[in-house]
Order: C-alpha cells, then sequence, then structure tokens
C-alpha cells in the first residue's frame, strides 16, 4: 500500500462526514467569509503557501482537501509523526511527475508540522521556492515557535478558532440528516441532548462526531436520550492540552486577572485549570511566581501565603489542598499590587550587561586578613548601627561608575507607599550630609 492512500474498509462518522464543497463547510467566517484574503485566494485559484493553526477538531485537514478540490490541484497528505525526510523527497518527486504529465500543481498537506525538526523544515523550501508544492501545514502549536523563520517567511498563518456550540450543532444535525447508517437506524436527537453532546465536544468537531456515533451505536431506541449519555460517557471530559497552546492561554489569562485584580476571573481560569487536568502543583508554583512578579513590597504577606498553599497541596493533595491553592489566588487577586522589585531587577540585569564586572568599592570590602586591611579592604566602612536610624548619610553602596543611579520605585500603593516616604526621607538625609562618599562626578 502507497503511504497516501487510505484504508477504505471502515471510515468512522468524523471522516464519513467531511464536507465535499466549501460551501458545506462549517465554521472559520473569519477566514472564509467572502472578501476575506483567504477565500480571495481560494476563488481566484491563486494559492499560497500556508500553515492553519489551530486546536485539534476544527477542521484543518478537511480545509486543505476543500481548498485542493476548488483550486483543482492535486492533493497529497503526509503525517510529521508517520514520515521523515525520505518519504518528504518522495512525495515531491511525485508532485514533479504529476506538474510534469498534467500541468497540475500540487497541494502537499503536512500534518503536525511542528513536530519536524526545524532542520527537517528545510526539505521543504526548494520545492516551495520553484512551485513544484504548494505547502499547507496544519499545528496545534504556535508557529513563531515551532517553524524556522526561513519557512514561516514564505507561507502566511491562519489561525482556526475552536467551533462555537451552533457550529457543533449544525455539524450534529448534518450527520443526523445525511450521514447513510444513521439515517438506516433513524436516530433522532432532541435540542437538548445536541446541546450536552456540543457542550462535551469543547470546541472539536471531531469529538461531537464521535460522541454521537458511540451513543448512537449503543442506542436501542430511536431517540438519543440524556441518561444514554450519561451511561455512555458519564463525567464531561474537557480539553486540556497539558503541553500545547491551550494549556499556556489558561495560565496567562490566570495570571493576567490576578494582576488586573478580578478575584472572580482568576478563580475561573484556576478551576478551568483544575477541571482540564492540570497539575495542581504546576498551580502553586505560578502563583508564586506572582506573589513576587505583580504584588512584591505592596504587600509581602502574599509570597508566604502562596508558599504555604503550596505547602498544603503537598501534605494534602488533591483535592483538599486545591481550596488552599483558590485561597491563594483569591488573596493574589485583591491584595495590592507592586511590580517594582521585578522592574528594578530587569533594569538592574540589563545595566550589569551594559557595564560589565565592576569592581566593589574599597570601603565595603571585607578584610579578614591583616594583609586585606594593608591594601585598603574595609578602609573608612561605617556601621550602619552606630548611627541614627541605622542610616549613614551621604554614604553609597554601589560602585562610583553607578553612583547616583536608582533602580527601585516602589508604587503608591500597599505597604510600598510606606517604604516609598521612608526611602524619600533617607534621601533628604543624604543630600543634607556634609559627608559624601564619592566627590561629585567621580567615577563619571
Amino acid at each position: 500500500m502507497s503511504l497516501f492512500q487510505n484504508d477504505a474498509t471502515y471510515q468512522p462518522l468524523a471522516s464519513r462526514m467531511r464536507p465535499r464543497y466549501l460551501e458545506h463547510y462549517v465554521g472559520q467566517e473569519h477566514l472564509l467569509t467572502t472578501g476575506k484574503p483567504l477565500r480571495e485566494a481560494i476563488d481566484s485559484s491563486q494559492l499560497h503557501s500556508m500553515v492553519l493553526w489551530g486546536p485539534p477538531g476544527v477542521g484543518k485537514t478537511t480545509l486543505a482537501r476543500l481548498i485542493a478540490e476548488v483550486c483543482d490541484v492535486e492533493f497529497q497528505s503526509v503525517s510529521a509523526v508517520l514520515v521523515g525526510v525520505k518519504d518528504i523527497r518522495e512525495a515531491i518527486i511525485l508532485a514533479s511527475q504529476v506538474r510534469q504529465s498534467t500541468g497540475r500543481k500540487t497541494l502537499l498537506f503536512v500534518d503536525e508540522v511542528h513536530r519536524f525538526y526545524k532542520s527537517q523544515q528545510d526539505a521543504f523550501l526548494p520545492h516551495v521556492e520553484d512551485g513544484t508544492i504548494i505547502f499547507v501545514g496544519a499545528t496545534t502549536e504556535n508557529p513563531s515557535f515551532e517553524l524556522n523563520n526561513a519557512l514561516l517567511s514564505r507561507a502566511r498563518i491562519y489561525k482556526l478558532e475552536s467551533l462555537n456550540a451552533e457550529h457543533l450543532i449544525t455539524v450534529l444535525k448534518q450527520a443526523l440528516s445525511s450521514d447513510a447508517e444513521l439515517l438506516q437506524k433513524s436516530i433522532r436527537a432532541p435540542a437538548d441532548v445536541l446541546q450536552i453532546i456540543a457542550r462535551a465536544a469543547d470546541g472539536d468537531a471531531r469529538r461531537a462526531l464521535n460522541i454521537l456515533e458511540v451513543v448512537s451505536d449503543m442506542c436501542h431506541e430511536e431517540e438519543l436520550t440524556e441518561a444514554l449519555l450519561a451511561e455512555v460517557f458519564g463525567d464531561e471530559m474537557r480539553r486540556f492540552d497539558k503541553g500545547g497552546d491551550i494549556f499556556y492561554e489558561q495560565i496567562s489569562a490566570l495570571h493576567k486577572a490576578v494582576r488586573g485584580s478580578d478575584p472572580d476571573a482568576s478563580l475561573y481560569w484556576f478551576v478551568r485549570m483544575i477541571d482540564g487536568g492540570c497539575d495542581p502543583l504546576y498551580i502553586a508554583r505560578r502563583v508564586v511566581r506572582m506573589a513576587s512578579e505583580d504584588i512584591g513590597n505592596a504587600d509581602p504577606r502574599a509570597l508566604q501565603i502562596a508558599l504555604n498553599a503550596w505547602e498544603v497541596q503537598e501534605r494534602l493533595g488533591s483535592p483538599e489542598g486545591e481550596l488552599a491553592i483558590a485561597q491563594a489566588v483569591a488573596y493574589m487577586a485583591v491584595a495590592a499590587k507592586s511590580n517594582a522589585v521585578y522592574r528594578a531587577v530587569g533594569e538592574i540585569s540589563r545595566r550589569v550587561v551594559e557595564t560589565g564586572s565592576l569592581e566593589v568599592p574599597m570601603h565595603i570590602r571585607n578584610a579578614p586578613t591583616a594583609m586585606m586591611q594593608d591594601m585598603g579592604y574595609g578602609e573608612e566602612y561605617q556601621y550602619a548601627h552606630d548611627h541614627k536610624d541605622a542610616f549613614v548619610p551621604g554614604e553609597s553602596y554601589l560602585p562610583v561608575e553607578l553612583q547616583n543611579e536608582r533602580y527601585y520605585f516602589p508604587v503608591d500603593r500597599g505597604l510600598e507607599s510606606k517604604i516609598a516616604e521612608k526611602l524619600n526621607y533617607l534621601r533628604q538625609l543624604n543630600e543634607a550630609s556634609d559627608f559624601k562618599r564619592y566627590e561629585s562626578g567621580e567615577g563619571a
């Protein structure tokens, strides 16, 4: 059997229901409505290489097949999971033969293209350049992370969206009204049952059709019921891609909701991730990050609360420990916010790269030996506790080259507003002091 042939002895419902005409394709109106760039390219048969990026079950493969059909080009399909560079070369040779014998171009559809190493992706480049193939890649991962720049520069990126409940119900109704096997069984599905299936499918048309097929096979009556659905697949299983874009989108949403001081949205995204199968300890670690990055010294208690929640999860496990994490998430959301420390560290990191390895000033070097004392280590150091307020007016602890630089700017929120007041007071003492560690202009 050829690499590109399919075994047609059995086809699941999802395969049988692949639309054969673009007009029957459901969803992705933002790409396929008349006047949109992709639709214009299809209608005019002016095809270009592209990457179809979107979650599973939204119709990436189907769309590629329809594009080939509408534009009257040869269609070849390979999967990055199953093939290597040798198989790609064979596909290219076949495409060249088709072009020489018939004059037709070949649309080469590469499913899960992100699974190819970036070096393997280079195999497509010369054949995209000379027009031997129209490259169409499909991926569930962000192309900017997973595809090399050379390939990206030669292809347009089209983002496919998850199908909504209305889309999925349309797909289910199409199956019930047109699939020969379902019609033979005279299967009917009330609106409430279709809603449940659509909700359980969670944006994935293939999953919706798979559920419909399973429950139809189990149905001994003509009408599907909620009871049968509950019997067949029990608790609803929601799509949660632990390593892909959906995962990172949800943790990003949680972090931004906390940063935006919205406890309701914060808890929603927390529950969504837990419901989808995310490791609670991963969320606990991210909550610790939030405490330092977005709350900081505006409310130092946040960090301890986050660490406590992490410890509770480790000790109790799920589901009891998850409540402690939820408590921490809610606290983070309503806490006073400051990223002053986070920004200071970023600025200092940049300055360290720019200025290199500046010497530690002699007055704050440790001098454990007589030789080091003789060399001036620690000379003129003033012990802060010997002074009022444990502060030495006019002293500096930065390298002389950076003597006047400031990095930490407390915000006027929470405890940090008090920190700001103290720092302003200390700076006034510095300005009023007759003693100055560095002479004006020294080190400049």
